[in-house]
C-alpha cells in the first residue's frame, strides 16, 4: 500500500521563526545584505520550500492605486516613500502568519506598471525570516515583532546615483528621476527612515561592503540555525529577545586591534545616541 504523505510545507515543525528587521534608506543596500547573508549561510541553492533562512520585502507590500494616483506615479508626482504608501494592514497580518509558522503568500509589485500583480509568492516557514524596507521600524506594532533590528547606513550620495541607475534601468527619464528624489524620496528619508535609526540593534556602515559586519551577523544567525533556537526562545520576553547571544558576537575582543572595524551595535551600549532620544 502506497502513501503520499503530507503535503511538503506540513513536513516541517510549527515553531516561532527568528525575524530580523533590515532597515535603511533608498538603495542603501538592504537587499544586497539579505541576499549575501543568504549566500554565505548556503541557503539561496536551497529549494524555497526547504530553506532555514527567507526574505521578504516590504516593497511587495505598495497599496493597490487607484486610476488617479497611478496616472501621478507614472509621472513621478506619487510618494512612495511615504509610510501611507504601504498596505500596513496586509504587511502586520502577513508578518504575524510568519511569525506563528503558517505558509504565507506575499503580493508581487510591479514597479514599471506600478501596479500589484495577480501572481503572488509562497514563503514557507523558516527558522530565521529577514524582513527588508526602508519603513519596516516606523509603525511599531510591526517594530516590535523583530528578534534583531539591522540599519544599513550607506552615504547618500551612493545611495541616489544607484537609484538613478536602478530607476533609469526601469524606463525612467534621469529630470523625472532627480524631481521625485529631491520631491518626495530625500525628505521622506529624513522625515520618516532616519529617525527610526535609532530602534537598531545593529548598524551596518557601508552596507555588503562591510564585512566584517555582515560576517558577524551570519554567524550569529548560524549559532541559530546550528540550535540556539531553543535559547533564544526561552530567553524572550514578550516577543523580544534581550539581545544575549549577539553581544557574544560583536564584543570588541573578537576583532584585531580591540576595534569593531566598522560594525556599530547597540544591544549594550548607544553611544551615538543620547539618552533622550533612546526607543523606550
Amino acid at each position: 500500500m502506497t502513501s503520499t504523505g503530507p503535503p511538503l510545507e506540513l513536513e516541517r515543525p510549527k515553531h516561532r521563526p527568528f525575524l530580523i528587521g533590515v532597515s535603511g534608506g533608498t538603495a542603501s543596500g538592504k537587499s544586497t545584505v539579505c541576499a549575501k547573508i543568504m549566500e554565505l549561510l548556503g541557503q539561496n541553492k536551497v529549494d524555497h520550500r526547504q530553506r532555514k533562512v527567507a526574505i521578504v520585502s516590504q516593497d511587495s507590500f505598495y497599496r493597490v492605486l487607484t486610476h488617479e494616483q497611478k496616472a501621478k506615479a507614472l509621472k513621478g508626482q506619487y510618494n512612495f516613500d511615504h509610510p501611507d504608501a504601504f498596505d500596513n494592514e496586509l504587511m502586520y497580518q502577513t508578518l504575524k502568519d510568519i511569525v506563528e509558522g503558517k505558509v504565507v503568500e506575499v503580493p508581487t509589485y510591479d514597479f514599471v506598471t506600478h501596479s500589484r500583480l495577480q501572481e503572488r509568492i509562497k514563503v514557507y516557514p523558516a527558522d530565521v525570516v529577514l524582513f527588508e524596507g526602508i519603513l519596516v521600524f516606523y509603525a511599531q506594532d510591526i517594530r516590535d515583532m523583530f528578534h534583531m533590528k539591522l540599519f544599513v547606513d550607506t552615504d547618500s550620495d551612493v545611495r541616489l546615483s544607484r537609484r538613478v541607475l536602478r530607476d533609469m534601468n526601469r524606463g525612467r527619464d534621469l529630470e523625472q528621476i532627480l524631481t521625485q528624489y529631491t520631491t518626495f524620496v530625500k525628505p521622506a528619508f529624513e522625515e520618516f527612515c532616519l529617525p527610526t535609526k535609532k530602534y537598531a540593534d545593529v548598524i551596518i556602515p557601508r552596507g555588503v561592503d562591510n564585512m566584517v559586519a555582515i560576517n558577524l551577523i551570519v554567524q550569529h544567525i548560524q549559532d541559530i540555525l546550528n540550535g540556539d533556537l531553543c535559547k533564544w526562545q526561552r530567553g524572550t520576553t514578550n516577543g523580544h529577545t534581550q539581545g544575549r547571544a549577539f553581544k557574544r558576537g560583536v564584543s570588541e575582543s573578537d576583532t584585531p586591534n580591540g576595534t569593531s572595524s566598522g560594525l556599530m551595535h547597540t544591544p549594550t551600549k548607544r553611544p551615538m545616541l543620547e539618552p533622550s532620544t533612546r526607543p523606550h
